[in-house]
């Protein structure tokens, strides 16, 4: 069976961040689970070179264009389908805002960045900024 993220309700098993995680305000509608970056606001993540948008946090809530959300840089979300365990996982590309692929993105400018690695064919553990020094 082919990975497949299925672009909603998704399940976050764990948030990495306790009781209390950071909250962001988003500037366009996302689900739970999706991969978000920052471009003039927070917005969905995508890889595809041009309109890329580097993943940085996960979605652990939907929400509304302008709503406050609670996001973390490392979590376990479920819900996928066919991943292969111990495989890793990038930000997808074409129109797949915000989705996940265990592609490696191969087009010259494109986001490539490992973001996560599947636990198993449903589960993901996403280590988004796992070089950032601030996050340690």
């Amino acid at each position: 069976m082919a990975f497949s993220d299925p672009g909603q309700d998704r399940q976050i098993v764990s948030s990495g961040m306790g009781p209390e995680a950071p909250t962001i305000t988003l500037a366009e509608a996302v689900k739970r689970g999706d991969i978000l970056g920052y471009s003039s606001g927070w917005k969905k993540a995508l890889a595809t070179v041009g309109t890329a948008i580097q993943g940085k946090l996960v979605a652990l809530a939907d929400g509304a264009s302008g709503a406050v959300i609670p996001v973390s840089p490392r979590a376990v979300v479920g819900g996928y389908s066919g991943a292969t365990p111990g495989g890793y996982v990038y930000v997808a590309e074409g129109t797949s805002n915000g989705q996940v692929t265990q592609t490696a993105p191969t087009d010259t400018g494109d986001c490539n960045t490992i973001i996560g690695i599947a636990l198993s064919a449903t589960e993901i553990l996403f280590f988004l900024n796992s070089r950032d020094a601030s996050l340690a």
